[in-house]
């Protein structure tokens, strides 16, 4: 009997550091890590002041502090918090979950070669370009901010678009369920400081957008030609059409 009970105390402590640990995963990815370790120190301080130390007036305040924090948490941090439920959402351990659930069958159905011969073709001629595909995530909120377009995934059409003349050029493309749904999309910016100056506001857009959502961002660089994908906040630049396309079918 002792050595049941045990067993199941390290099975339980087992869990509970793997738990932890996968929080403290999620919370790295979606930035929300340094909000969480700053309520950890005041949940800290309040036990070390109210339980240890037993102060009883900054005690008193501290658990004023506690009865309304909640709330005011939620208030302060809801993007951050909205980001790790995002993020927790997105990781792959818990995709197939998204899979089983959804009712729509074409998520696919993506078609990848359009796709890397519009931007090859773009890169060689110095055309900007940003698409961003659909993963699991809806990117709703995203298309609704551009102009609807709802057509088949054509090169031609890829790169007519962003066509420098032409008026849906700037802003993102977006690819959901195997069809062009929006043109002249906004996309969130990273904020990240660790990205390099040299990067201009499509590669921010895209590393942004990939950031907030489960999503693959492809960006052509007007200045280079230069190919660059977007997933999980990390860009991955200089591909080819080949690289491109293997990242497209892996990943979509």
């Amino acid at each position: 009997m002792f050595f049941n009970i045990a067993i199941m105390d390290v099975i339980d402590v087992v869990l509970v550091a793997f738990l932890l640990y996968y929080l403290y995963r999620v919370m790295k990815d979606s930035g929300s890590l340094n909000v969480f370790l700053g309520i950890l120190m005041f949940i800290f301080s309040w036990l070390f002041v109210s339980k240890l130390l037993q102060m009883r007036l900054l005690g008193s305040i501290f658990d004023q502090l506690m009865s309304v924090g909640t709330l005011a948490l939620v208030i302060i941090f809801q993007e951050e918090i909205r980001n790790f439920f995002r993020t927790l959402g997105s990781h792959r351990q818990l995709r197939f979950l998204s899979r089983f659930f959804s009712r729509d069958k074409k998520e696919d159905a993506t078609d990848v070669l359009p796709i890397v011969l519009a931007c090859n073709s773009m890169a060689q001629q110095k055309v900007g370009a940003l698409i961003v595909v659909q993963r699991n995530m809806s990117l709703d909120d995203i298309v609704k901010t551009g102009e609807t377009i709802n057509a088949d995934i054509s090169q031609r059409l890829i790169e007519a678009v962003f066509f420098k003349n032409a008026p849906l050029h700037d802003g993102a493309m977006v690819i959901q369920n195997g069809r062009i749904t929006a043109a002249q999309c906004i996309l969130p910016v990273s904020h990240n400081l660790n990205i390099s100056k040299k990067l201009g506001l499509r590669h921010r857009s895209a590393i942004g957008v990939t950031e907030s959502y489960d999503a693959i961002a492809i960006v052509v660089s007007e200045e280079t030609g230069a190919i660059s994908a977007a997933i999980g906040g990390k860009l991955m630049q200089n591909l080819d059409a080949r690289k491109l396309e293997e990242i497209l079918n892996k990943e979509k």
